[in-house]
């Protein structure tokens, strides 16, 4: 798995042109390059360099240009600046890449069973799946900023299905959330714990273009009422008028305009899809949506008994589409939005070591979201899934589900 994994990252960075890996055209937004090397820090400072004596760094200089936010790895290079690493070119990442792999299937192959190191192993795994999600999503910013708006693959777009809309009630109770079993998880997923919810119904399909036309239409961008107070600042603040992606055009025949919209994806610049999921919202613009609609965001909680009782884990998903293409209740292809705040569960405890600082450091300002997106990779999704983002982005793929009181 390991070698499979980490050859899906080169893949997929494998569609680009060299300069097209340099670019970081905002400060959240890492070029792809450093994801490839970053991915090659992690084996690197937690395993080979603890636990294989002698080993050598490919370059000593990449311990620091690489590391992410580890204070405990020692510095790192700012998040803001990764875009002016010119230097090291993308063919010596690769090279560092490779050097790494076969560095550690030879650790792996020749020495003996070490329950630490099965640990860490699986850990770089999750985490490279986790920039793999990343990679599509920084590739689609860097992308989509360019006036040429660049296509990422020629694979042509289904236009996706209509569904009729339907809700699932659930009764008042005690319910189990949070990750139990032999299984890996991360550790803000446990412990598995009781919590009390009140009788409420989520929405089954997820809300779409169409529906988010609507708002739009009708003003939604340009009325208060409808948004949090730092939602309505951020707005108006960013002259923010539809979803990250949507372009407008004008026409004009027999001298009345018509407007209209089309969606950059990763396939190329296409017409707007009215039945597919509305996705690159923002936790400001989900909850004003909600509001507009006369229902709600909902938590936590009820998101994962929701998922537990109605949607498959293993989501089925062509792995040539990148844009999400069904809004059934059968697979998720855009995280939602939960009104709930990221924070630890009763009895939360972190990972030991370096790792302590993977997940509870960000336990901050931030606002969950689950039920995975057609960018994250097969097998890496699970219903206790604690994904996690700041109110203002939306270059994830983030769309809307709606719950309300019954």
């Amino acid at each position: 798995m390991f070698i499979s994994i980490r050859k899906y990252s080169t893949e997929i960075c494998g569609r680009l042109e060299k300069e097209d890996q340099c670019v970081q055209p905002c400060s959240e937004v890492s070029p792809p390059k450093w994801h490839l090397g970053h991915t090659t820090w992690f084996f690197e400072e937690l395993i080979l360099v603890k636990f294989l004596p002698g080993f050598t760094r490919f370059n000593e200089q990449y311990r620091v240009l690489f590391n992410s936010y580890y204070k405990a790895a020692g510095k790192h290079w700012i998040q803001a600046e990764r875009g002016y690493l010119s230097r090291p070119t993308v063919s010596d990442i690769l090279q560092w890449r490779e050097y790494l792999d076969e560095k550690l299937v030879d650790f792996l192959k020749n020495s003996g069973s070490n329950a630490d190191v099965d640990f860490l192993l699986e850990v770089g795994i999750q985490h490279e799946q986790q920039h793999q999600e990343l990679l599509l999503m920084d590739i689609k910013f860097i992308l989509g900023a360019n006036p040429l708006l660049p296509t990422y693959t020629e694979t042509p777009l289904p236009k996706v299905t209509a569904v009729a809309e339907s809700w699932k009630d659930f009764n008042e109770g005690i319910y189990q959330v949070g990750h139990k079993g032999p299984e890996f998880s991360y550790d803000n997923e446990s412990p598995h714990h009781k919590t009390y919810i009140y009788p409420f119904s989520l929405r089954e399909n997820i809300v779409t273009n169409a529906e988010y036309l609507k708002f739009i239409e009708d003003d939604g961008y340009s009325k208060s009422q409808f948004w949090l107070s730092q939602g309505w600042d951020w707005v108006n603040a960013n002259h923010v008028t539809c979803p990250l992606y949507w372009h407008k055009e004008w026409h004009k025949e027999w001298h009345k305009e018509h407007e209209n919209w089309n969606e950059f994806t990763l396939h190329g610049l296409q017409s707007l899809d009215p039945n597919a999921p509305v996705t690159h919202i923002s936790y400001f613009e989900a909850n004003a949506f909600a509001n507009w609609t006369g229902f709600r965001l909902p938590t936590e909680q009820e998101s994962e008994v929701f998922l537990n009782k109605t949607c498959n884990e293993n989501m089925p998903c062509d792995s040539s589409l990148f844009h999400p293409n069904r809004v059934d209740v059968n697979v998720n292809q855009v995280w939602f939005w939960t009104k709930s705040q990221y924070s630890s569960y009763p009895g939360y405890r972190t990972f030991q070591g370096m790792l302590e600082e993977y997940n509870g450091k960000f336990m901050c300002n931030q606002f969950v979201l689950k039920g995975g997106c057609v960018a994250t990779p097969k097998h890496h999704y699970r219903h206790t899934y604690r994904n996690f983002y700041l109110p203002e982005q939306r270059w994830m793929f983030s769309g809307i589900r709606l719950a309300k009181d019954i």
